[in-house]
């Protein structure tokens, strides 16, 4: 059961993140791209990178943290499901380059990001 309210605690302020992030860039980016759910999935791409290498692979004890933080908060925060709307949602709209921009920059931008975070964690 404690595992249980510990991701529920992660995934709660995993959710109020995604869209607080999402709200600021909206605004300051406009709508006529998914530029918030990008930035998440970036961002996302990267925590997680750091979170493996410092909470899974360093053996240093803190692999608890990994329900919290990578379950509860990213698994909250990342938005895999709004992109595969959002692009959808481009392509129905006759956007089939922004569709494919959308597509591109979300695989390339994320795993970069996802190494990055692991080179980041491995040598913190």
């Amino acid at each position: 059961m404690k595992i249980l309210i510990t991701i529920a605690v992660g995934g709660a302020f995993g959710a109020v993140a995604r869209y607080t992030l999402g709200l600021g860039v909206h605004n300051f980016l406009g709508n006529s791209f998914p530029y918030g759910t990008l930035t998440i999935n970036v961002a996302g791409s990267f925590a997680i990178g750091i979170f493996y290498a410092v909470l899974v692979e360093s053996g240093t004890g803190l692999a608890h943290y990994r329900a919290l933080l990578m379950i509860g908060l990213l698994g909250a925060f990342t938005t895999f499901s709004a992109f595969s709307l959002e692009t959808i949602q481009l392509m129905e709209a006759g956007n089939i380059s922004k569709a494919i921009a959308n597509v591109l920059l979300n695989l390339v931008l994320c795993f970069a990001a996802c190494w990055g975070g692991l080179v980041v964690g491995r040598y913190h």
